[in-house]
């Protein structure tokens, strides 16, 4: 069987997943016609890494799932891949189909694979660029000031200020910490590469995901308080975080 233990990318994983998707949904009348009946396998052995990580298939009521074997290919159970992947997956029972990320597939800029994340421009006023401004002043060989040019769509900026050895920017839905120095250190670590090439970790050093990333002489960590965000939706404004014109 040609089939491989370790899953790589995301992409790999999209087309693996609408290929073998696995939705706990009812067809109704349309199953009638357009459903066929195969012989396959369950495979109880096969074993799965994500991300570098041991990762078990399981089904809303945290049942394990096998994969199945049909003619020499494996097909995957699509929603719990999506959750492994952090990427939604819906069905719409009206139009029969199963959507793998979000329904509109707009391109954003620094978005992976064109996926919509609901990306918007930060305008800072005079007031908010003087605060930024103030915070990175307190750190000497750090002065200048670095920001988050966008956030995501609905979310609202409400401060920044220093704190500790690190100046942190407050949104409703995120916090984007800017430091000197790497705060993933001693944690499990997951590597990710953003949009724009750079290389960062995802950790958790408590209830919620936290990406940390270089930029210029800074390392920069994003998380959702709240949880409201996506990986890919923090990855996307991770892209945009640079030195400031303030």
């Amino acid at each position: 069987m040609k089939t491989t233990k370790m899953m790589k990318s995301k992409k790999w994983f999209a087309a693996t997943m609408v290929a073998g998707m696995a939705l706990s949904a009812s067809v109704g009348a349309y199953a009638a016609s357009n459903v066929e009946t195969i012989k396959a396998q369950l495979n109880h052995g096969l074993g799965f890494v994500v991300n570098g990580q041991a990762y078990t298939p399981k089904d809303a009521a945290g049942k394990s799932l096998d994969p199945i074997v049909y003619k020499n290919t494996t097909y995957l159970p699509v929603r719990a891949l999506g959750e492994a992947l952090d990427v939604p997956v819906t069905y719409d029972a009206a139009g029969q189909k199963v959507i793998v990320g979000t329904k509109n597939n707009t391109n954003n800029p620094g978005t992976p694979g064109g996926q919509q994340t609901g990306l918007t421009t930060i305008t800072y006023t005079a007031a908010q660029k003087a605060a930024a401004k103030q915070a990175f002043a307190q750190f000497q060989g750090f002065e200048a000031a670095y920001a988050p040019m966008q956030m995501t769509t609905n979310d609202q900026f409400r401060s920044v200020a220093a704190g500790g050895d690190s100046v942190t920017y407050v949104f409703n839905n995120m916090k984007v910490a800017i430091a000197p120095r790497d705060d993933s250190f001693g944690y499990d670590l997951t590597p990710v590469t953003l949009s724009n090439g750079v290389k960062g970790n995802w950790y958790k050093p408590g209830d919620q995901n936290m990406l940390t990333f270089p930029v210029g002489d800074r390392f920069v960590t994003i998380w959702s308080d709240n949880g409201s965000l996506t990986k890919t939706q923090i990855e996307a404004v991770a892209v945009h975080v640079e030195k400031a014109s303030f």
